[in-house]
């Protein structure tokens, strides 16, 4: 079976959360399997993930182990039917250490492949106002409306990739019986690629379960009086309608000298940078290369905003991506229509603290046209309430998306007359040696051009570390000169017919 994964849906941006979880194939697992024995097998390998990191400090805060765990026994003691072999759960060392090292890959989806035979995996993640890791687990338990005891009936465990209806397998790994160990880490991710959108920054929470859940055709638990049905290794033991044993269960942690949760650092720094070799013409010398084919554009599409400025007022002509919101917007939002997109008469900064992607002191926002929308939804959120219409209007959201290498703006934003401007967009990286796509022209490109090829070219992007960009649709130029930048040899083209052409901006 594959794994079971809910639908990403239209971006709700006040903090947006989404959750995964891990089915595997169903086969028998003998419920005495040392987690640490498994972990020993790969410890010695030379992966990434398993990378050792110093244990003074820690990808969790001993705070939130005691949150995450308490809410869980107290959720797993409540479930409805009741349960008759519903195990205590602990906290375990060595599933937070796999959590962490899978936490700081910052990708959204299970793993490390290898162990997921072995251990069960929920997965949540937010951005935008800061949310307790226990936001994720209660979102986790209320998938319950979603499930029919003892077999999911209305909910659809093959979620995204063939989406019916909502998914409840969050639910049952939370709630499988036998799952009586659980350790978890949270990361903040820059840039991380969630179904296709960029968060900028995500808080990205992992939490691995052993033994794991999720066995097809069965049920999470057994019904029946709370702790009638305990495995006889309990003793009779019961807590909170949880089989429970004294003393030597509990493998928490000891605690930290230095308590401080792990951060990675922003994109960027010296020590993320990997050494790459350097492009070069076939017949020039390095010194060549340095001087004559390295290209550098900083030039942006952005500009700073008042509180009381309306998207209607500021994208005539430009990208309208990028804005910088000042302080203090929460006391004087102006007008703010919508929820989850807005309409264009709302006020720009209202809208992002409305989203719940900037607060009170202001920041950075990138905006996305979304076109015509028959209704906007009003709500309260973040100290803003937004107002409903029934009108049909253009509006705006706050969604940044990823394309692929080969991506061209002929199909990212054709060109359309008036001029519009092209979504934000998030190149990947190794763009220069993962694909061959076509790059026509220097500075103005046609349409036909890989986006972040050309990007590559005019130096708005490094190769090593791809990166957001704006895009510019332009008039159709008469011809397009090739040049070789940044180890790109673009093409020449005399007397285009139809296409258009495209720049490339920064953002910084």
């Amino acid at each position: 079976m594959k794994s079971s994964l809910p639908l990403l849906g239209w971006v709700r941006v006040v903090s947006l959360f989404l959750f995964l979880t891990r089915t595997v194939q169903a086969m028998e697992l003998n419920n005495s399997t040392k987690l640490q024995s498994i972990l020993d097998k790969y410890s010695d390998k030379d992966e990434q993930w398993w990378r050792a990191r110093s244990r003074g400090r820690k990808s969790i805060s001993e705070g939130d182990v005691h949150l995450i765990l308490d809410l869980h026994n107290k959720l797993r003691g409540q479930v409805h039917p009741p349960a008759s072999n519903m195990e205590y759960m602990v906290w375990d060392y060595e599933l937070e250490r796999s959590a962490e090292h899978w936490a700081h890959t910052c990708r959204w989806e299970h793993g490390p492949s290898h162990m997921l035979t072995q251990i069960g995996q929920n997965l949540g993640a937010h951005w935008g106002r800061d949310r307790p890791p226990t936001y994720h687990v209660q979102a986790w338990y209320d998938e319950v409306r979603y499930y029919s005891y003892p077999y999911p009936q209305e909910c659809n465990p093959h979620c995204p990739m063939r989406c019916s209806g909502p998914v409840c397998t969050h639910y049952t790994q939370l709630v499988w019986a036998t799952s009586n160990r659980i350790g978890c880490a949270v990361n903040i991710c820059y840039n991380m690629n969630v179904w296709g959108m960029i968060w900028a920054k995500a808080v990205y929470l992992v939490c691995n379960y052993s033994p794991p859940g999720n066995w097809w055709g069965h049920a999470p638990y057994k019904y029946g009086a709370p702790c009638s049905a305990c495995p006889a290794s309990y003793a009779g033991g019961c807590r909170e309608n949880l089989c429970y044993k004294d003393g030597g269960v509990d493998r928490r942690p000891a605690l930290e000298i230095e308590e401080t949760n792990y951060i990675e650092p922003e994109p960027g720094t010296a020590r993320d940078r990997e050494p790459q070799p350097r492009a070069r013409t076939p017949n020039s010398s390095p010194r060549d290369n340095l001087e004559r084919n390295q290209v550098f554009s900083t030039e942006q599409m952005c500009q700073q905003v008042d509180c009381e400025t309306k998207l209607r007022d500021q994208c005539k002509g430009t990208t309208c991506n990028r804005y910088e919101c000042l302080p203090g917007c929460l006391d004087r939002p102006g007008k703010v229509v919508g929820t989850g997109y807005y309409d264009m008469q709302s006020t720009i900064c209202g809208a992002g603290i409305h989203a719940g992607v900037i607060d009170n002191d202001g920041g950075w926002l990138d905006v996305t046209r979304l076109g015509r929308k028959q209704q906007f939804a009003k709500s309260y959120k973040n100290g803003i309430q937004s107002i409903g219409n029934n009108v049909s209007s253009f509006s705006f959201g706050l969604p940044v998306k990823a394309v692929t290498c080969d991506t061209t703006v002929a199909l990212f934003c054709p060109f359309k007359k008036p001029v519009r401007h092209c979504p934000r967009l998030y190149c990947p990286r190794n763009c220069l040696r993962d694909s061959r796509a076509r790059v026509i022209g220097t500075k103005y490109y046609a349409d036909q051009s890989s986006i972040c090829r050309a990007a590559i070219h005019a130096g708005v992007i490094q190769n090593e570390s791809g990166g957001y960009l704006d895009v510019m649709p332009v008039d159709n130029r008469k011809q397009y000169s090739g040049s070789y930048q940044n180890g790109i040899t673009s093409e020449s083209l005399q007397n285009p017919t139809g296409g258009k052409a495209f720049r490339v901006f920064a953002v910084i």
